[in-house]
């Protein structure tokens, strides 16, 4: 099929539907029973999430990051401080996640507030990475332009000379964030295009109520 034709690209949505009572009332242990059942599926990247932020004169912008957490309090990723999710996120905190879990015809959103993390919990995770991972981090400023990929291949060299004995120290401008949600949907596609959706949304007490959106 040509590129011309793309909008006869299409297939029907039949593996599963959604139904109220087989929601938990907590979107957390919910978003978890799904996540597991795409781990055991063997998706790959079944952890991978789409997060959009939004810079100051208003420009949404979007790029893919690995979930590392999940609490009753929300959702933990880890980046460089200096990125441009950082910089954007610390001009404005409202964040959007996406999980697309095609395979099973499936896909989670959520809208809620990142909340950088105390640096104790943030060292203990970059001490788990691979060591690779951790040279990486230190060689990378992350989001700035740079001319050709042998001066940063140069860069992580130098890094890895550096600290060649020894415990890689985390770089101060290296963290993460807690996503603190106020709303999560789950969407499971549905034949005809009559999709089920489910929206939870956080109230004032912190309980969560769960409503059936049209799709």
């Amino acid at each position: 099929m040509s590129i011309e034709h793309l909008s006869d690209i299409r297939r029907e949505y039949t593996r599963e539907h959604l139904d109220m009572d087989m929601l938990d009332a907590d979107p957390m242990v919910q978003f978890e029973h799904w996540l597991q059942q795409s781990i055991d599926a063997g998706l790959p990247d079944p952890t991978a999430m789409t997060i959009a932020t939004v810079a100051p004169d208003g420009q949404p912008s979007q790029r893919i990051v690995l979930l590392k957490d999940t609490s009753p309090d929300g959702f933990v990723f880890y980046t460089n401080l200096g990125s441009r999710k950082a910089q954007e996120l610390k001009a404005n905190s409202k964040i959007s996640l996406h999980f697309p879990w095609h395979h099973l015809e499936r896909q989670v959103k959520v809208c809620g507030v990142a909340k950088p993390l105390p640096v104790a919990r943030v060292t203990q995770y970059f001490l788990s990475r691979p060591k690779e991972s951790q040279l990486a981090a230190w060689a990378s400023q992350q989001s700035k332009p740079i001319s050709t990929r042998q001066l940063l291949l140069a860069q992580f060299d130098k890094m890895k000379q550096k600290f060649a004995d020894g415990q890689i120290p985390l770089p101060d401008f290296w963290g993460g964030y807690q996503v603190e949600p106020h709303e999560i949907e789950f969407w499971q596609g549905g034949e005809h295009r009559l999709h089920d959706r489910f929206v939870y949304t956080r109230q004032t007490d912190n309980s969560w109520s769960i409503e059936r959106l049209m799709p």
